[in-house]
């Protein structure tokens, strides 16, 4: 009776609200490229960030929008809250991280009970030491509708905090400096930046790196030495390539100072020594089209993990004096089937942090005697990662490990006796058992013959007998690999009797580099059809069927849930697309956009005629046509500084006018965030109980 008095009670409000289903005002803008005219009706909704005359009117309808999603909802405004309540109820709030130890220090990270951010603290010498508030998250996030702290780095000797915040979601920092002696801030305010400084040896001196006030694209590195004028900082790098960003580190080693030059395709790297920040930087290799590199130091060495002739990469080293590619000599080799994704160096042992046949693996390598072994995990879908490991004397590696049923894991490993310890689990409140739950490694066929991996979890007592709720997740894009980690929100969903499935598309690296390169420029479609494979695949072999599969993914992946409702609409029930990359011919055609400059190698340029027809042949803005399209939600922020909110926003107005169906189509815009979403630990669960309930009133439906 509950479900039939909350259909009854939906339907009344769908019909009151029908005349109140916002309706974007059409200004027809042309477009044209190689003598192909596209007109966009609502090309105006970018007037807000431009600050044009139709901003207040840009406004106005997102607002409408959030308004018409509120009203749609509202009959399930109380299973909403229950999901958020449930998501809650899981977490230990009270909690804190698992301490490292770095430069005589033990840093710990907190969160208090009901309080949105972390707290960070420090403890000398050992753990039974006084403990040394570094910051405070809460109170100084206080009152923000945004908040988030960024780069904390202390200096070498242990007396300066720097970090960066950023009030408006749109990734610029402001760093500030802490004497950690007296509690006090120091009159140095670097504003614009990325969030992060390097420090040099010399205690005084630190790099940043700065954005171009419209693109957002990081292309400058400055040095500023505490004490002078933020105003007379010097210039020490400029990347005048558009097609590149730049950043600063150092070596583990704390030796060298390092600036990396890199596009989606190349990378090319200087370095100064620490101890002598005023000397200029040197190019340690210079840049090479199709060339990729990373480095890392070592005594009298530099270690170097390139695809340099090896696709999917190997472990190169010379010497400090020479750099050039003469100078190379290999330690690890190409391998067709392994992909060597990272190193970390310790003083007697080399850790190699690999992925085969889609699962990551790590490799402990003695220095002395180059004996090696790798680590055992046994689970079918699973994700183990080397941890962070300042410390360079230790024989302890610190890893984690996951899976879909399995919470994230913490271990200490003694790389001599082969010994590992659990230092900390992710402690689930209200009953979770690991062991209620059941993971699957499964193997989809493409239709060109490839075999598409799926990790897939469930709840014990799931029949595959075509009748049960799933939910599909893929991002495939940009080399990202989407390993099967553990959900604590995704609960509220396996717990109702839904399996929760990743689709490990192509574009992503899973399977290695070629899986990446499969699923980009001209094999983009690739992404797309994989998805589609998937579903059919888990429909065919009964995990669901298409009237109870719904679909999800953001950013790059929201490209994907745009192109999967164009080609296969009747495959989903329902589609959550998360600030989507929708409108891909018309933003990589203005190049005043964040992050338009950078991905040519990712999508193409459309100035180029090839890569305009086929980037507008799956654009799904594009692409969107008279006929039924599934029922939809589709999130922004306004702020956003990745996929401006306008994307979403004239994707939605165009299928408002389109479609033919009288499934629901909403559009949620967060009006204060921007790209990840809300700030603050339970502001982003409210989002998330926001996705699941829509998921769950279209299950209510049927």
């Amino acid at each position: 009776m509950r479900k039939l008095f909350i259909f009854v009670c939906s339907m009344i409000i769908m019909q009151e609200t029908m005349s109140q289903i916002p309706k974007c005002e059409k200004q027809p803008y042309v477009i044209e490229m190689f003598g192909d005219k596209r007109v966009d009706d609502y090309y105006w909704l970018n007037q807000y960030w431009l600050k044009g005359p139709d901003a207040p009117k840009v406004v106005q309808y997102l607002e409408q929008e959030n308004s018409y999603y509120d009203q749609v909802m509202q009959p399930y405004a109380k299973l909403k809250e229950t999901l958020y309540q449930e998501m809650v109820g899981r977490i230990k709030q009270t909690d804190q991280s698992v301490p490292y130890f770095k430069n005589g220090y033990w840093y710990i990270s907190k969160t208090l009970e009901g309080q949105e951010y972390a707290v960070y603290t420090r403890r000398k010498g050992s753990m039974d030491a006084t403990e040394e508030l570094l910051l405070d998250g809460n109170k100084m996030g206080a009152g923000k509708s945004y908040f988030a702290l960024g780069g904390l780095n202390v200096s070498p000797n242990n007396k300066i905090l720097a970090y960066g915040v950023d009030t408006v979601s749109r990734r610029k920092y402001r760093v500030y400096f802490k004497d950690l002696e007296t509690g006090k801030l120091l009159a140095d305010e670097i504003p614009v930046t990325t969030g992060g400084v390097t420090w040099a040896n010399d205690n005084k001196t630190v790099f940043y790196t700065q954005q171009s006030e419209t693109t957002l694209r990081s292309e400058r590195v400055m040095k500023h030495v505490l004490g002078t004028p933020v105003s007379s900082d010097e210039l020490v790098y400029y990347e005048a390539d558009e097609t590149f960003s730049v950043g600063v580190g150092k070596t583990k080693s704390e030796a060298y100072i390092f600036i990396e030059s890199g596009s989606t395709l190349s990378s090319e790297l200087r370095f100064v020594h620490a101890d002598r920040p005023s000397q200029p930087f040197q190019i340690f290799l210079p840049r090479e089209k199709d060339l990729l590199y990373t480095v890392d130091h070592y005594q009298d060495e530099f270690y170097i993990v390139t695809n340099w002739d090896a696709r999917n990469f190997r472990l190169m080293k010379c010497p400090i004096t020479a750099t050039d590619k003469r100078s190379w000599t290999e330690l690890i080799p190409h391998r067709a089937d392994v992909l060597l994704e990272g190193i970390e160096i310790f003083k007697d042992q080399l850790v190699i942090s690999e992925r085969a046949k889609g699962l990551t693996q790590i490799r402990v390598q003695e220095w002395k005697s180059r004996k090696e072994h790798y680590l055992d995990f046994g689970e079918q879908a699973y994700v183990a990662g080397v941890g962070y490991n300042p410390d360079f004397n230790t024989s302890v590696l610190r890893f984690s490990y996951q899976s879909m049923a399995t919470p994230p894991s913490t271990y200490a490993y003694d790389m001599n006796t082969k010994s590992k310890t659990l230092l900390k689990q992710q402690e689930i409140l209200g009953g979770f058992q690991a062991d209620q739950y059941v993971t699957e490694r499964l193997w989809a066929n493409a239709k060109d013959g490839t075999k598409v991996p799926i990790s897939i979890v469930y709840k014990k007592g799931f029949k595959k007998d075509g009748t049960r709720p799933l939910f599909l997740y893929a991002y495939g894009s940009y080399g990202v690999s989407t390993d099967p980690t553990f959900s604590i929100t995704r609960l509220s969903l396996l717990d109702r009797g839904f399996a929760f499935a990743i689709a490990h598309v192509r574009g992503g690296q899973e399977m290695g580099r070629s899986w990446y390169e499969d699923g980009k420029m001209f094999k983009k479609k690739n992404t797309f059809t994989d998805f589609i494979d998937c579903a059919e695949y888990l429909i065919g072999n009964g995990y669901t069927q298409s009237n109870r599969l719904y679909a999800s993914g953001g950013s790059a992946g929201g490209l994907l849930m745009g192109a999967i409702v164009n080609m296969r609409p009747d495959l989903w029930k329902g589609v959550i697309a998360a600030v989507p990359f929708v409108d891909v011919v018309t933003t990589m055609l203005d190049e005043t956009i964040p992050l338009t400059t950078s991905e040519f190698d990712e999508w193409g340029n459309p100035k180029n005629k090839e890569s305009y027809f086929y980037m507008k042949s799956y654009s799904p803005y594009d692409n969107v046509e008279r006929k039924a399209y599934p029922n939809m939600l589709v999130t922004t922020g306004l702020h956003d500084s990745q996929v401006q909110y306008f994307e979403p926003a004239k994707w939605v107005a165009k299928l408002r006018e389109y479609k033919t169906d009288k499934n629901i189509l909403l559009l949620q815009t967060n009006m204060e965030a921007g790209h990840g979403g809300a700030s603050g630990r339970f502001r982003r669960l409210k989002e998330t109980a926001r996705d699941y309930a829509f998921i769950l009133s279209l299950e209510e439906k049927r």
